[in-house]
């Protein structure tokens, strides 16, 4: 049995209690957190011993919704409104992927959300085997979808293939899972959803989309469609299987009032939302009702970083503005977000996303010392509102260390920005 004792630290569980704790000790036995107490209390016989005096320690951030390997297109197009940006550059560039592209690009992702603490995401895109594959080489936990798109002439051969993907990375307890990503309402047809729905509720796997990210998209559902959103999501079955649905941000509120009962969760992306002019989502009525809101970046080209700090700082942040309402969203709420939400929205609740006995051993230690995070009134406070990614100093997936010291150890990362440069400088001239 390995084990890993992180002692006189200040650790925030993200517990039911929201407990946090000073002068604290955690114990990682193999893969799982093997308890928490006061420093000294714990069995460390055996373990590996980390000094954790100065830091903090909490659940490893959860990014509920990116394109990871997006990263080769980040500042490729930027200061355009969705539409304009996803039809004249991004989806033109995008048909000149290549095998190995998306495994490179996800690969730098990799070593970002890494590098900033995120341990766990929920990735859309294209070649879900090299996605995969990223994932596992680079030690994170992931759920991974391949994008379905029902507007192209292959969505048949390409849904058979999600389907054959997602069997064979449907072990519940794998740190790397299949997930059904249709592209959005807009792309695909009420068959390739319903086809989608089944497949889920077959195999319990999640279906993870973008749904209702400007108001374009909301009116044109209504006028082409015939029917509103949540209509279309009904009548698909998606209301009968765990769905992460993206931005939400022109969700109406009577339909937060029918979903927060249902196995749904939005993905909240305060970045992309804003950089894209896409608007804000309705996040304070989500947290009111009920509904799991939880936090992405959505991919580097539209954001530009994967830093899900500051996804949770803009997320108190922009609903304090919109609402005129310095409560709207508090420090607490937007970490809640960024861990506990996410790992119920990804399906994992209960296996990730607190610092409690028995849970797997996902988390990241953060530096409390520099000018900045000085002085420690509210420590909560002071990591939303203060810290950023490049504060987080230790990384741990699955009771393994992917980050000491600011060194990333699970792969080669020098290696990985020279072949994610080079990857991305080449698909940008291809033709």
């Amino acid at each position: 049995m390995n084990k890993t004792l992180i002692s006189n630290t200040t650790v925030i569980t993200m517990n039911d209690a929201a407990d946090i704790l000073e002068a604290a000790d955690v114990l990682v036995e193999d893969n799982h957190i093997a308890a928490v107490g006061p420093t000294g209390t714990l069995n460390e016989r055996d373990a590996s011993v980390v000094d954790g005096r100065d830091r903090a320690v909490l659940p490893g951030l959860v990014n509920a919704h990116t394109h990871a390997a997006m990263t080769l297109l980040r500042g490729y197009a930027d200061d355009l409104p969705l539409t304009e940006w996803l039809e004249t550059k991004i989806w033109p560039r995008e048909a000149f992927l290549r095998e190995g592209d998306v495994y490179a690009g996800t690969m730098l992702a990799a070593a970002e959300m890494i590098r900033g603490g995120t341990t766990c995401y929920a990735d859309m895109y294209f070649s879900s085997a090299e996605m995969a594959a990223a994932a596992t080489d680079a030690g994170l936990r992931a759920s991974v979808s391949g994008v379905l798109l029902g507007i192209l002439p292959s969505i048949d051969e390409d849904l058979r293939r999600e389907i054959a993907f997602v069997e064979s990375w449907n072990d519940p307890d794998g740190r790397v899972t299949g997930a059904f990503g249709p592209h959005s309402l807009y792309t695909c047809g009420a068959e390739v959803l319903r086809g989608v729905a089944e497949e889920a509720k077959r195999l319990g796997a999640l279906v993870h989309l973008h749904l209702l990210e400007t108001a374009h998209e909301r009116d044109d559902i209504v006028a082409l469609q015939e029917r509103t959103p949540l209509h279309a999501l009904r009548e698909a079955g998606l209301l009968e299987t765990p769905v992460l649905a993206a931005h939400c941000v022109y969700l109406a509120e009577r339909d937060v009032d029918v979903l927060a009962g249902q196995p749904f969760a939005a993905a909240h992306c305060p970045g992309s939302n804003l950089k894209l002019a896409s608007g804000i989502a309705p996040v304070p009525d989500f947290l009111k009702k009920g509904l799991t809101a939880a936090l992405g970046t959505d991919g580097a080209a539209s954001n530009n970083n994967l830093d899900m700090l500051e996804e949770a700082r803009l997320a108190a942040l922009i609903h304090k503005a919109n609402r005129s309402d310095a409560t709207a969203v508090t420090a607490y709420q937007a970490l809640f977000m960024a861990t506990r939400a996410g790992a119920t929205a990804l399906n994992q609740a209960g296996t990730i996303g607190q610092l409690t006995p028995g849970y797997k051993a996902d988390l990241l230690l953060i530096n409390l010392t520099a000018p900045h995070m000085t002085p420690q009134h509210n420590v909560v406070a002071n990591i939303v509102y203060s810290a950023g990614a490049s504060d987080v100093t230790d990384t741990m997936v699955d009771g393994r260390w992917l980050m000491r010291d600011r060194e990333v150890l699970s792969f080669n990362e020098s290696e990985t920005i020279t072949k994610g440069a080079a990857t991305a400088a080449d698909l940008v001239i291809r033709t």
